[in-house]
């Protein structure tokens, strides 16, 4: 009786390792015909037409001008009004003289050539690769030592081991960033889950080097690809292919083809994605001159960037946002959370203000979030003079957030003098879009994309008179009901 009993909990033991396995394999292969989908195919939950793109630098990777020097490519990408680089080793460094090339073995004659050039050209390098390094330290401090001594803040690999975590301690001895990239099938990292698989838990700073192309190429969808991704993002090379699935796809202009661009940038907007855009064009008919293709798609990325002009004044350095150039007068204060660009209100009432500069006529649009429905905030604009006393509310105008108030007091009503013509909000704890134009005496104002105020100013309720020109500022007003703000850009009419 007792062997027979062992055998049934063996036999079901057994079972339930197959059983697991099983699923295991069921849940991969689910994953990846999840991930395989066109980028034409509709992503559920997702509605990217909506979403607000961001400005995101723009550099090139060099090898897109392989067939030059690169001495030639600066000139090249300078043409091309861009000011940032991605170079990678062995590119040819000067087209005369002995054969010469970029990479981490230059001399200190030729590193100090290069750093000449870069300044006579305007450009940056702000990331390096694809590079191999072995897994010795002698093998990745020359690496990481170049990338410092040249001020780049990226270095772009494949490791052909699975141990990071000698790469771990580099980049937390040299806080220089580790892009893992992706070629094609059948390379290791073709796709994102084994990047993934193998920078998961380790620092924030070691991520992936997204290559829309190559995921193409290997039949995974972008966009889904950065999704799965996200948070790990560290750099992004760029491209749009004839088609989806085909190795021998070749690249097009950005728009041109079967990436959907549109939607990735709409994604690396959502995820607050920091880094830059490295476009790299390695369409073999145009090796001689990609530079007309880029250009196209450049104009591309710019037609569809909402943000394109605006300038962010709640901003960002590196991976963290900070307060810089805002002060606050009066009590209370503003909360930020450095990762997010999240502000929260405490205590008040108190003016959040940005002191680098008064603005005349502008765009202003941000986005904001009530605690709750007793929630009262505003946004002050053309505050006249550095903020001393509460004298400021009598000199400026201030738009309401207040969602439990009345006519001049409620939600998009330029307080205590015209009211919005419509209810525009959403409710408690969702995000609210608001895009304030002031143009002359003329206020207009957009609540998550309808029209709601048109009112050309005039002295009126509390407010005894406007300037011509003034700071924008943020209301604190209790803590019981704090505002949230992010999202925060201006756009000076000329």
């Amino acid at each position: 009786m007792r062997n027979k009993v062992c055998f049934i909990v063996a036999f079901l033991f057994v079972a339930g390792i197959f059983y697991g396995a099983n699923l295991q394999q069921k849940s991969a292969k689910k994953e990846r015909m999840w991930m395989e989908r066109s980028p034409k195919e509709q992503i559920a939950g997702t509605n990217y037409k909506d979403v607000r793109i961001k400005k995101f630098p723009i550099a090139v990777q060099c090898w897109t001008f392989r067939k030059f020097s690169f001495f030639e490519t600066l000139k090249k990408v300078k043409e091309l009004s861009v000011s940032y680089l991605q170079p990678y080793p062995g590119q040819k460094l000067d087209s005369e003289g002995p054969v010469n090339r970029f990479d981490h073995n230059m001399s200190e004659d030729q590193i100090k050539q290069v750093k000449q050039k870069l300044k006579e050209y305007g450009i940056r390098l702000v990331s390096y690769g694809v590079v191999h390094f072995e897994n010795n330290e002698e093998s990745m401090r020359k690496v990481f030592d170049f990338a410092k001594k040249m001020g780049i803040r990226t270095i772009v690999t494949e490791p052909r081991y699975d141990d990071f975590s000698l790469i771990e301690r580099m980049v937390k001895k040299y806080n220089i960033n580790i892009a893992i990239h992706n070629h094609p099938d059948p390379s290791k990292y073709a796709h994102p889950e084994t990047v993934l698989e193998h920078i998961k838990g380790l620092d924030e700073r070691i991520g992936s080097c997204a290559d829309t192309g190559h995921w193409m190429r290997t039949g995974v969808n972008p966009v889904e690809a950065l999704r799965m991704l996200k948070g790990r993002i560290t750099d992004v090379h760029l491209k749009d292919l004839n088609e989806f699935g085909t190795k021998d796809a070749f690249d097009v202009p950005f728009g041109q083809g079967k990436a959907n661009i549109q939607n990735i940038l709409a994604e690396l907007t959502l995820q607050n994605y920091y880094g830059y855009l490295a476009v790299e064009h390695e369409n073999p008919n145009e090796v001689d001159n990609p530079s007309p293709s880029i250009k196209k798609g450049i104009e591309y990325i710019k037609s569809i960037t909402h943000y394109q002009d605006y300038e962010e004044i709640l901003k960002r350095s590196y991976r963290r946002y900070s307060k810089h150039g805002w002060n606050h007068y009066g009590p209370g204060y503003f909360e930020l959370d450095e990762k997010t660009g999240v502000l929260k209100g405490h205590g008040g009432m108190g003016l959040f203000w940005y002191s680098v500069k008064k603005y005349k006529d502008f765009i202003l649009e941000l986005d904001f979030k009530c605690a709750d429905k007793y929630t009262n905030s505003g946004i002050f604009i053309r505050v006249p003079d550095m903020p001393k006393n509460d004298d400021y509310i009598y000199h400026s105008f201030e738009i309401q957030i207040d969602d439990s108030g009345k006519g001049i007091h409620k939600t998009a009503a330029v307080y205590d003098a015209e009211p919005p013509n419509a209810d525009a909000f959403k409710e408690s704890g969702e995000w609210n879009h608001l895009k304030i134009v002031f143009k002359g005496k003329n206020i207009q104002l957009e609540l998550n994309g309808v029209g709601v105020l048109d009112w050309d100013a005039e002295p009126r309720g509390k407010v005894k008179d406007f300037a011509d020109e003034g700071y924008i500022g943020l209301q604190n007003h209790d803590s019981r009901s704090p505002a949230y703000f992010k999202n925060i850009f201006i756009k000076e009419l000329k």
